[in-house]
């Protein structure tokens, strides 16, 4: 069973390195599907897990000054307390069954914005620079600090009940705010607010003691190789390619979880 963890962080992690998806869309539905593992387990666990595998790619974008910290600053006013909100809510819920409910519906409903995420990102971005010039919106900046703050209490709650929406959906909402940043610039200041919000609801989920550190252990040994292989042979694959599949992949799964419900 421990190589069987590993097998799967290995094949995450490619397809994370090959993709840019995020690993907690992927990674948290085969825990529960494939290896059987509880919902809240399966949850807790790839909170820290996602936090692990993206550090190296927000550091790597910090270095070469990628990422936009005033935005990452007002995202976090707004999904740190969310995620605490959450966190605190959840402590609340004594039945295991009403909390496992709640994250398999939070996880379909994720994974299907996701995939619409994924699907339409490069639409949403012609689209977002081509309004990006009227007057509506110009006049619209103005609340523009604090969507940005309310989007981060948004995806708070959503990463902190499903592991999932930090990365796609959250690129998504910053692509239709701030349509000016360069593509890198977007990523990057996401990649950061996802390191930090996965570890905060990763650590509350652990101080409840939800997380499974051997798992942990077992799926950062396949997940760093795994990344380091997909990030090397996606630089020769096209992402119109690639984002098709990838949203067909988390739409199905996404919608399997929300039926389940």
């Amino acid at each position: 069973m421990e190589f069987a963890y590993s097998f799967a962080g290995l094949v995450v992690g490619f397809i994370v390195g090959l993709t840019g998806i995020g690993g907690g869309a992927l990674m948290t539905p085969i825990l529960i599907v494939v290896f059987g593992i509880a919902p809240v387990v399966a949850v807790s666990t790839d909170l820290l897990y996602a936090a692990v595998t993206k550090f190296g790619g927000m550091w790597s974008y910090a270095r070469r000054k990628m990422v936009h910290w005033k935005v990452v600053g007002m995202l976090l006013l707004g999904s740190v307390p969310g995620s605490l909100l959450t966190l605190h809510y959840l402590k609340g819920l004594e039945a295991l069954e009403s909390i496992e409910s709640l994250m398999n519906m939070t996880l379909g409903v994720s994974l299907v914005l996701t995939s619409i995420a994924v699907f339409l990102r490069n639409q949403i971005r012609e689209r977002a620079m081509r309004l990006d010039g009227h007057p509506l919106a110009v006049h619209a900046r103005r609340w523009r600090p604090l969507v940005t703050t309310l989007m981060g209490l948004l995806l708070g709650a959503l990463v902190t009940l499903s592991s999932v929406g930090a990365g796609a959906l959250g690129t998504a909402m910053l692509i239709v705010l701030y349509p000016r940043l360069s593509m890198p610039a977007i990523v990057g200041t996401d990649l950061v607010h996802a390191v930090v919000l996965t570890s905060i609801a990763g650590a509350g989920h652990y101080s409840m003691g939800n997380v499974d550190l051997t798992l942990l252990v077992y799926l950062l040994i396949g997940s760093l190789p795994g990344v380091f292989l997909g990030s090397h042979v996606g630089v020769r694959l096209s992402p119109r390619v690639m984002q098709p599949i990838m949203g067909s992949i988390l739409f199905a799964i996404g919608l399997r979880f929300v039926l389940a419900g």
